[in-house]
């Protein structure tokens, strides 16, 4: 097994927008085993020899994302952990968290695992034991030589053992004190409809006689359309799964196929939900729905949603409040702390403090997309939560 660390001044060179975020240093902690085929990278903003406590799923790479066009473990893992840090930093800004996660919120910073697997070591594949062994190894090698905590939570790839019986998140956790396997998509899916909530009745629309399209209908995305159906919401699904897309149909909720998206996109919306798999607004995604003059709002929870970031100048000019999705989705790393922390507390996880947790997020979506609304959209969502928020986060880390 063959490990390299990857100091800051490398990761810029790899993913140079890192140089330009609020925390823009980031270590990785890279594992090879060349003969098996597996390649795994651990991205972190915990300094060495920190204790920070680093927070990310671990994400097991899909077979036509390890194709994509500069794909590496690396630049994967990095740009994740950014994603992660934005959750630790809007979860701060906004005080929006368990009592646990709370009290530690200062030493809790963004991370991500990435594993590129062989074909035979997939989850349900023979060797998946073998891979998931060698990812446990490296986690603990990890911590060793790093000096930090390292927590991992559910993320891509994962299921049913290739025993049978097996989740291969409980297999982690059984092996590894720093894996977390509570579902965290639930209360994921809760924080973007509490946000969604409250952009809604920031506009005046109620979630009742809003329009809302949903894009990407997994574990996260049903959550939602469950708790929109309370309230009878009229909702339009793109999805990529023929199986999800009949179990929508017989709910009565119109489906599209990706292959038309470009379609899907001119249906009349109120809000749109972004929860796929990743680039979800692309350039011509956004360019629709700058041109889609019902559309209001834009949310979700989706990693690596936007390939550009300077698409949300487009939305803001065609006015349109575009929630980030790092803030929308804070509520899953959340999720896995408060595990992580109970563990070494000793006591149960609270997950009703986690609901009434993200019941905020239906107070900073209404707040931010009032001001926002009433300043002619002269802000970002960050700015807007920022001015609303930032002083009383800076009281509540000072104290």
């Amino acid at each position: 097994m063959i490990s390299t660390i990857l100091k800051p001044d490398q990761t810029y060179a790899l993913v140079p927008e890192l140089a330009h975020t609020r925390n823009p240093l980031v270590w990785v902690y890279r594992f090879v085993d060349d003969i098996k085929g597996w390649t795994l990278s651990v991205a972190t903003h915990a300094p060495p020899g920190s204790g920070k406590l680093s927070l990310g799923g671990f994400r097991i790479v899909p077979e036509e994302r390890m194709h994509a066009r500069g794909f590496s473990t690396d630049s994967e893992a990095i740009a994740l952990a950014m994603g992660m840090e934005e959750k630790v930093h809007w979860s701060r800004v906004i005080g929006v968290g368990g009592p646990l996660a709370m009290h530690d919120i200062h030493r809790i910073v963004g991370g991500k695992c990435v594993i590129a697997p062989s074909p035979d070591a997939r989850i349900g594949q023979p060797r998946d034991a073998e891979m998931l062994d060698f990812a446990i190894a490296c986690f603990k090698q990890v911590e060793v030589t790093g000096g930090f905590l390292l927590t991992t939570g559910q993320d891509l790839g994962h299921g049913l053992m290739h025993d049978g019986r097996t989740q291969s998140l409980q297999y982690i956790n059984s092996r590894y004190k720093g894996s977390a396997i509570a579902d965290t998509s639930e209360l994921t899916a809760e924080g973007n409809y509490q946000i969604l909530h409250g952009m809604l009745r920031a506009t005046g629309i109620s979630i009742e006689d809003a329009q809302v399209a949903l894009v990407g209908c997994g574990n996260i995305g049903m959550h939602i359309v469950e708790r929109l159906k309370t309230h009878g919401t009229s909702m339009i699904a793109l999805e990529a799964r023929d199986e999800r897309r009949a179990e929508l149909e017989a709910s009565e909720i119109p489906t599209w196929d990706v292959s038309d998206k470009a379609g899907f996109m001119r249906m009349p919306m109120d809000a749109l939900v972004v929860n796929a798999s990743g680039g979800t607004l692309d350039e011509a995604t956004v360019q629709a729905c700058a041109a889609n003059e019902q559309l209001s709002v834009i949310c979700g929870c989706e990693n690596l949603v936007m390939p550009d970031a300077s698409q949300v100048g487009v939305l803001r000019d065609a006015r349109k409040v575009y929630a980030p999705t790092e803030l929308g989705g804070m509520m899953g790393y959340l999720t896995a702390a408060e595990e992580y922390l109970s563990r070494l507390e000793g006591v149960p996880l609270d997950t009703e403090s986690l609901v009434r947790a993200a019941q905020r997020l239906e107070v900073a979506g209404f707040e931010a997309t009032t001001r926002i609304l009433n300043s002619a959209h002269s802000e970002t969502f960050e700015e807007a939560v920022t001015a609303l928020y930032a002083e009383g986060s800076a009281k509540a880390t000072a104290t």
